[in-house]
């Protein structure tokens, strides 16, 4: 409340100079207090919000909360947040990362170029990358695959089983093609060399829906750093600590979070604070009469 809205205008409401004589102090000693007192008023009720919106999205960095802030009308800029964040202990949750081996590329099936690397993004339905990862159960593991649009980064199709055979990446491969409908002769399917992707059945899918396939280069993380940077987010915001007693449940609460907070709620910083629905509906509209934001795949920046 500043000075001006305590005074009023009622007959049954004190102005400014009345209160002053009446508490027997100086109007030039109210106002000095009050300019005193505001600003920690004002960082009291930032601090409040910041810390509700960190422990409700702990893997949030201050960046993010940052945006959270600015869609709630809040202004504060970054190094403001990070201060108060640090101070508070509110700083994201880090894991140390373990990835165990999930790609076989000793296999004799053909090896395809990478067409990704340096392509330029105009819209969707581009370039989709492909990437299976494991899951941690009670007795045993399962494994996921996902289909991820790299323009949106928004999760298009994806599967889980207890099993590493072509059956798992080409459910997830066959979820995407039925939501998504790709223009034939219109779409690149990148992924590592993995036998699931190499071998004749994921090729002969590939090429049934003129679906044009490319490989990255060996020992090269960054080719496919779209893909792995959502695995690394699944693992941080989902799948660590889970503890999932068996496949099922990893199934039911690992589709909640692709579908209903990975796609619909997390903000992502390259889509600037978007999240990836929020980006598909309203990329097109972002600059009406003008073509589409080119999006370059930048291989050394994940």
């Amino acid at each position: 409340m500043t000075p001006a809205s305590q005074g009023g205008s009622g007959n049954d409401r004190l102005g400014i100079e009345a209160m002053c004589r009446l508490a027997g102090v100086s109007r030039a000693g109210y106002y000095r207090q009050w300019r005193a007192s505001a600003p920690r008023h004002e960082e009291t009720d930032l601090r409040d919000a910041i810390q509700r919106l960190a422990l409700a999205n702990r893997h949030y960095g201050y960046r993010r909360i940052g945006a959270l802030l600015a869609r709630e009308g809040r202004q504060a800029n970054a190094k403001r947040v990070l201060r108060l964040m640090r101070e508070d202990n509110l700083l994201s949750l880090r894991d140390k990362p373990f990835v165990p081996q999930t790609t076989d590329s000793r296999h004799g099936w053909r090896v395809v170029p990478n067409l990704a690397r340096g392509m330029v993004l105009t819209g969707l339905d581009q370039l989709w990358v492909a990437d299976i990862t494991y899951v941690h159960l009670t007795e045993e593991f399962a494994y996921l695959a996902i289909v991820l649009d790299a323009f949106s980064r928004k999760v298009i199709g994806w599967a889980i089983e207890t099993h590493l055979r072509a059956e798992l990446a080409l459910a997830a491969l066959d979820m995407a093609i039925a939501v998504r409908r790709p223009v034939a002769g219109s779409l690149i399917h990148h992924s590592d060399r993995g036998v699931q992707y190499a071998c004749s059945d994921y090729a002969a899918r590939l090429r049934a829906h003129d679906i044009v396939p490319s490989m990255s280069r060996v020992g090269n993380p960054y080719d496919n750093a779209k893909a792995e940077r959502f695995m690394r987010t699944l693992k941080d915001e989902e799948v660590d600590g889970s503890g999932y007693r068996n496949l099922d449940e990893a199934r039911s609460k690992i589709g909640l979070f692709i579908d209903g907070v990975y796609n619909r709620q997390r903000l992502h910083s390259a889509l600037d604070y978007l999240t990836p629905e929020e980006y598909e509906e309203n990329w097109p509209r972002q600059r009406p009469g003008l073509a589409p934001a080119a999006v370059a795949i930048n291989e050394n920046c994940p």
